[in-house]
């Protein structure tokens, strides 16, 4: 079943599906144009707010984990994805390696037993390579609802990756390598490792990404009549702070006001009578972590009333040096009265599923990626190249699904052009 949607079916954002619908063959063949000339992530999801007014992507993760909340209906869809992908990259390939976190956590590895069953199902030997130094031997790990998930060393040669009696011809990574690459990766020059080395959260930057999406948004909204502010969040960066040592305090508390006062004129020109506000959050890294809300600048003053031995860090513990100030997009979704934000899950260049993520305990301007947050699927399956034409604005569940899908794709096609600019390899013909 469909989860409901409460968005205000009268709303500006419903004259912006109206013209993504009535404009579907000029987007589709945007994005075909797009993708004969760059080469999409692997695989990604991008978080997306419905502000009801504006639709944008607040983050695009590389590495995504929770496959295991699609549903059954969605496999299909992945599996072709898979099979899509593996031949462009490596038509003759027939075994697999994928590379999880190290961590036992048996959520995420359901979500890595997922992956496993969809690059089967897809006709590939799969199996799982743990770079854990603590994994010396199989390990089969049990998982709620009766899966298991076999986690083996891997063997690294002078120039390949493998397990023991196991050599694939593409490794995977589902690892966002926050920490940095670990040698045992690096310098692999006979196997395809997916994602490149450099879409790691060593090497990337989200404002970075958020520049590309810039770019991609205003092209996008110059084929389609449209601001790009609609479907763009802005925003602003901050570099060498010291949260520690307080300092590089007032480059953020310039830049927040900054972007509270640009977002307060669209407010204006749209007839918004919201209150804007601004997330910080680190500027490399994920799951959610050091991320704060600010309304008004003196909100800030909590960072510095914060102890001292508690200043922000990313998963690893690295303390955040660099932060994005982004611009905050409310969501004005709802899943039994509790805020939810739809998740979009693309493999090579398609829309393969994705889930609503739903806390009942936040606000409609918080960060929903969050303990305590619970995932309800979407339903995606038939309704992602399907829209239906001719409806109603906000009638037709599918009209919203397909306006999902269009943005993570935008953030995709953001992504590779993010992943061309930071290749190490990359020939520069200038």
């Amino acid at each position: 079943m469909v989860p409901h949607l409460i968005t205000a079916l009268t709303g500006p954002i419903n004259e912006l599906e109206q013209r993504i619908l009535e404009s579907m063959p000029a987007v589709e063949r945007w994005f075909r144009l797009e993708w004969m000339e760059h080469t999409p992530p692997f695989y990604c999801s991008v978080d997306i707010r419905n502000a009801g007014f504006k639709l944008a992507p607040v983050d695009t993760n590389l590495y995504p984990g929770g496959w295991n909340n699609l549903t059954q209906e969605m496999l299909p869809l992945a599996v072709q994805a898979a099979m899509a992908a593996i031949e462009k990259i490596c038509p003759e390939a027939k075994n697999l390696l994928v590379i999880p976190e190290n961590t036992r956590n048996t959520f995420y590895l359901s979500n890595i037993a997922q992956l496993q069953r969809i690059f089967r199902m897809a006709g590939l030997n799969v199996k799982v390579g743990s770079i854990d130094p603590e994994i010396k031997r199989p390990t089969t790990v049990e998982l709620p609802g009766g899966d298991t998930v076999t986690l083996e060393p891997v063997v690294r040669s002078k120039r390949r990756l493998g397990l023991k009696n196991f050599d694939p011809c593409t490794i995977l990574l589902n690892n966002d390598l926050t920490a940095g690459p670990p040698g045992i990766l690096e310098d692999l020059h006979e196997q395809y490792l997916l994602p490149p080395l450099h879409a790691g959260w060593s090497v990337r930057r989200k404002s970075r990404h958020f520049q590309s999406y810039e770019e991609v948004a205003k092209r996008f909204g110059k084929m389609l009549g449209i601001d790009p502010w609609l479907v763009n969040p802005l925003f602003n960066r901050c570099g060498e702070l010291d949260f520690f040592k307080q300092e590089g305090m007032e480059c953020l508390r310039s830049n927040v006001d900054a972007l509270l006062s640009k977002i307060r004129k669209k407010y204006k020109e749209y007839g918004i009578n919201e209150k804007p506000f601004v997330v910080v959050k680190a500027d490399n890294g994920t799951s959610g972590m050091g991320i704060m809300t600010v309304r008004e600048v003196k909100d800030l003053d909590v960072i510095r009333d914060r102890p001292k031995n508690k200043p922000p860090v990313v998963k690893t513990g690295q303390a955040i040096t660099d932060v994005i100030i982004q611009e905050g997009v409310l969501t004005a979704e709802r899943i039994n009265e509790a805020v939810a934000e739809p998740v979009v899950y693309l493999m090579d260049r398609y829309v393969v599923g994705g889930f609503y993520r739903v806390h009942a305990e936040r606000g409609t301007d918080e960060n929903l990626n969050a303990p305590g947050a619970s995932f309800v699927p979407l339903a995606f399956a038939e309704s992602t190249r399907l829209p239906q034409p001719g409806q109603k604005p906000g009638a037709s569940a599918p009209n919203r699904f397909y306006m999902y899908g269009v943005i993570g794709r935008l953030a995709m096609v953001a992504a590779s052009y993010e992943l061309e600019a930071t290749d190490p390899e990359a020939v520069s013909y200038d």
